[in-house]
């Protein structure tokens, strides 16, 4: 699987993340900036998972969207898909914002946007990069956010009641510092796109380490809380491509998609240090619980 949206003229698609709904496959990304230099989401469907349609696209119709979206994360809950994405553009002020839909193509804004940014003197107030699981009742957001000098990129997680209805009220900050931050030489400074997914009781996390083209490389820690995470691997799970082939620039951004018995790793991947960017997915193994990029 290869996929670019090419309505800007290029090839560009990033930040993925799927769904099974209806019979079929939804696949939300970040959309290159328009003229106007505003990021957007694009829509794609998808009855194989190779070939992609683009269907649709988020409109920008709140006031805190006027600078642009991107980066959605999504998860299908009580018949319906729910996007939690980034406002983009205001710096440190940027943060998250909810909308669901009944046919995975129009979305009703949640009219309490954006419905989270952190707190705390650990961070900057941002939040970008959100991405959900279901866990003890409760809906654990993960978000990037950085530390107050806005140099360093980290993770951090909040909750809210998972018959709610996902508002800015219904969220509560569950950490009071970062819950995984870049340590190894790999990850540089920094780590995001947090990509969830709960196997056995426990949670693991699929994350980017270093700034976009560094390259960012994937990895993958473990937690039984949803807060306290482990490292599984001291090396990257997924590598950036070999010079020449077409991910050499980085292997990014993942999201975790489980299709029956089946496990995907969906990421983000160019070769020209950004100028465009691919989607594409590999199938992840698992062994006594320890994930594995299989046929690599």
């Amino acid at each position: 699987m290869m996929f670019a949206d090419n309505s800007r003229g290029y090839p560009f698609a990033k930040d993925p993340a799927v769904v099974k709904f209806a019979g079929k496959y939804f696949l939300y990304y970040s959309k290159a900036p328009s003229e106007d230099g505003r990021w957007g989401i694009g829509i794609a469907e998808s009855f194989d998972l190779e070939n992609w349609e683009i269907i649709g696209e988020l409109p920008m119709e709140q006031l805190c969207e006027q600078n642009g979206i991107c980066a959605p994360g999504a998860i299908v809950l009580r018949n319906q898909v729910h996007l939690f994405y980034q406002t983009y553009g205001n710096g440190s002020k940027d943060a998250l914002c909810h909308a669901v839909s009944e046919d995975g193509v129009t979305f009703i804004k949640d009219a309490t946007n954006p419905v989270f940014s952190p707190t705390g003197d650990w961070n900057n107030g941002r939040a970008i990069d959100a991405d959900v699981v279901v866990h003890d009742e409760k809906l654990f957001m993960y978000f990037a956010t950085r530390d107050p000098k806005g140099e360093v990129q980290m993770q951090g997680v909040c909750t809210a009641p998972i018959d709610s209805e996902f508002a800015r009220t219904d969220w509560t900050q569950v950490c009071t510092e970062s819950i995984l931050k870049p340590e190894l030489d790999w990850e540089q400074d920094c780590i995001e796109a947090a990509a969830m997914c709960k196997r056995d009781g426990i949670l693991y996390m699929f994350y980017a380490g270093a700034y976009n083209n560094a390259p960012q490389q994937i990895g993958c820690a473990v937690s039984k809380d949803g807060i306290h995470f482990e490292r599984l691997f001291e090396e990257p799970l997924l590598r950036n491509g070999a010079p020449g082939s077409w991910n050499s620039s980085e292997s990014g951004h993942p999201f975790l998609f489980e299709d029956g018995d089946k496990t995907y790793l969906f990421f983000q991947g160019n070769n020209d240090m950004g100028k465009t960017w691919y989607l594409s997915k590999v199938e992840i193994g698992w062994e006594d619980g320890v994930p594995y990029v299989m046929n690599e």
